[in-house]
């Protein structure tokens, strides 16, 4: 391997395509178990690797030199070889202190908290202290080595103004669910979170709800694998370049998600949007109906509202794991608070608003299968799709329209 990442588990990094996008096609990933690691550094068989959970610390002793910055903070995530030489540095200290200037959160003069106790958290204390943080602290399940419990914290510092979450949790494949709840913060200013698989973990959406500024890793792991391919070549790049890779992969990755009333156009304007944009196509009804062997209809006779909301639930937050695609949901997805959470961390939601005078009403739908109830349901639902809707698009009669205006929010 000449270039790559080096990690226990890396089936779903994005490093590899970020590298390729800042022209180094050599880039591979390698699992290693901490019984191989040793033996790997020792060869030295590679010009530079990156290196994540949980080798952080754990590279330390194989290195001929390493970085006063990454001394400091005690923790390396680069390591290139110098001819025989191993010289480790600290890329995600750039990179979180870019995440940062990006979100607009700015710690200086205010009490910040983080989550964890490995690399990442002792990289995030010395970006918070660096940006001018008033007060630092470390916190963690037990609390050991001096740092908090997450209960001390809350107990002790509720007046905390921002959370950077330097742990796994949130990551997938455990996504939904958080270190914290940004409810027991209401002094809360800002919450960065350096996972970015998904997009947006739930930590990120809960702060955004309430209002608060938050982003989750994209765009750090973008600067931090910048900072290190200029290690790698020995070479500047633009200055632009983080936030171009940024966009690009956002939008890659980002899904694009269609939320609205039962025959407003979801499954067919989402089979051409997904043509379109060279996507896979998921119409989460049709995998419902495959996974259970009934049709949403049937299984609302059958077994009640209740027992399909359930296996609905289920079905999206499956899809939602998905990256790059295009789905297209039940009428009803935006009813449940966790299915727009779970839809939001990897998607843009888009509300296809059509006219209930133009929506049909068929026995195929036992919800909405005559027109006082299909108004009624209407009225109900439309709140909560124009709250769950990063975009909305006023459907009309036109399917080209109708897709033309999907693809000028989807570009925005």
């Amino acid at each position: 391997m000449e270039f790559g990442l080096i990690g226990e588990k890396l089936c779903h990094s994005f490093s590899p395509e970020i590298h390729r996008a800042l022209g180094n096609d050599r880039y591979e990933l390698k699992e290693l178990s901490p019984d191989a690691l040793p033996a790997f550094l020792a060869e030295k068989a590679f010009r530079g690797i990156n290196v994540t959970i949980p080798y952080k610390e754990t590279v330390l002793p194989f290195l001929d030199e390493i970085d006063s910055a990454a001394r400091a903070i005690g923790a390396v995530n680069t390591v290139v070889n110098r001819g025989g030489r191993l010289v480790g540095y600290n890329t995600d200290f750039a990179g979180m202190t870019a995440l940062f200037r990006h979100a607009g959160i700015d710690p200086a003069g205010k009490k910040v908290l983080i989550a964890g106790s490995g690399g990442t958290s002792k990289t995030a204390a010395a970006v918070a202290r660096h940006l001018g943080a008033a007060a630092v602290y470390r916190v963690s399940r037990t609390g050991v080595d001096g740092l908090l419990t997450y209960e001390e914290a809350k107990r002790r510092h509720g007046d905390g103004a921002i959370w950077i979450n330097a742990t796994p949790c949130g990551m997938f494949p455990r996504a939904g669910i958080s270190p914290v709840s940004p409810a027991d913060y209401p002094a809360l200013t800002g919450v960065i979170d350096p996972v970015y698989n998904p997009l947006s973990t739930r930590l990120v959406l809960e702060a955004r709800e309430r209002g608060v500024p938050a982003e989750g890793g994209l765009y750090m792991l973008v600067a931090q694998a910048a900072k290190a391919a200029e290690l790698f070549s020995g070479a500047p790049l633009p200055p632009d370049t983080a936030e171009r890779v940024w966009r690009s992969l956002l939008k890659q990755k980002e899904n694009a998600v269609l939320v609205g009333m039962p025959g407003s156009g979801k499954s067919t304007l989402g089979a051409l949007l997904a043509r379109r944009l060279n996507r896979p196509f998921f119409d989460a009804d049709e995998v419902l109906t495959q996974k259970a062997g009934r049709t949403p209809a049937q299984i609302i006779r059958e077994k009640g509202e209740a027992a399909f909301r359930d296996l609905e639930e289920e079905v999206l937050r499956e899809l939602s794991a998905e990256t790059g695609c295009v789905i297209a949901t039940g009428g009803g997805a935006v009813l449940r608070r966790e299915n727009v959470l779970n839809l939001k961390g990897n998607g843009k939601i888009i509300f296809l608003d059509r006219s209930p005078d133009a929506l049909p009403t068929t026995p195929s739908r036992p919800l909405s299968d005559d027109r006082e109830k299909l108004l009624a349901l209407y009225e109900t639902r439309l709140p909560l799709y124009r709250a769950a809707a990063d975009a909305t698009v006023p459907c009309v009669q036109d399917v080209e329209e109708n897709l033309k205006r999907i693809m000028e929010k989807w570009n925005v």
